[in-house]
């Protein structure tokens, strides 16, 4: 691996010009996470319902007596004999966080279109905590753009981060955020897809500050190039490239 050697006085003098530059990117997300702060708010009129595991629950009771509540839409559609590979990838980082959410007024709670049965299984596979209950039968994933239906696909367009893009899987991923007052109206107030959820992936922040980053060459030139199911990994850590 061919890189450039220097001396320590050499080496501090460039990783502080670049310490400068990384001030200034901590800067602007502050100025943008305020901006998102600023953004308008959409009251929720519809009424969802979604299957959990003791029961039906709207999405009132989502929040679980907190005032903010985060969605992942975990891609995950009936008959699916497993959840996708990059949300789960997404899912193994939701455990360490949720042990600090609920004591910030933040609820979790991932949200996918496959049975309950069929998230339970694949919870207990994963051995996850999280909260995960199943919009099957309800518009929920539809309304915010992540499910598409026959026809949508059958166009070869759907609405997805925002743009008409092609398509042809039923499922995508992102997250929404949602504020409920003190009356129990509820507003959307964030929605983001791509790599917009990137932010909640502890590995990719880890892997950006490695000499190789994340390493994704191709074919696909995303986590699809290397990511598994966390029970899919030969033992031990491969080397790649």
């Amino acid at each position: 691996m061919d890189h450039l050697i220097v001396s320590r006085e050499e080496w501090i003098a460039a990783r502080k010009a670049l310490l400068s530059q990384e001030k200034e990117v901590t800067a602007a997300f502050d100025r943008l996470n305020e901006e998102r702060r600023k953004l308008p708010w959409v009251r929720i009129d519809k009424e969802y319902v979604f299957d959990a595991p003791n029961g039906k629950m709207t999405l009132v009771d989502l929040f679980e007596g907190r005032s903010q509540l985060f969605v992942y839409h975990f891609m995950f559609a009936p008959g699916w004999k497993a959840g996708c590979v990059g949300c789960s990838f997404f899912g193994d980082h939701i455990d360490g966080a949720n042990l600090h959410l609920p004591h910030h007024d933040v609820t979790f709670v991932a949200v996918s279109r496959a049975t309950l049965p069929e998230i339970e299984a694949y919870k207990q596979r994963m051995a996850w905590r999280f909260n995960w209950v199943s919009s099957h039968g309800s518009d929920f994933n539809y309304d915010f753009h992540v499910s598409f239906r026959e026809d949508e696909l059958a166009r070869g367009k759907v609405f997805y981060n925002y743009a008409m893009v092609d398509a042809t899987i039923e499922e995508l991923p992102g997250t929404s955020v949602f504020l409920k007052d003190e009356s129990g109206t509820v507003f959307h107030t964030y929605s983001t897809y791509a790599r917009g959820d990137e932010r909640g992936l502890g590995a990719y922040m880890m892997l950006d500050l490695t000499p190789k980053g994340r390493n994704e060459t191709g074919p696909n030139f995303n986590l699809m190039d290397w990511v598994k199911r966390h029970d899919e990994y030969g033992g031990g850590g491969g080397r790649r490239g």
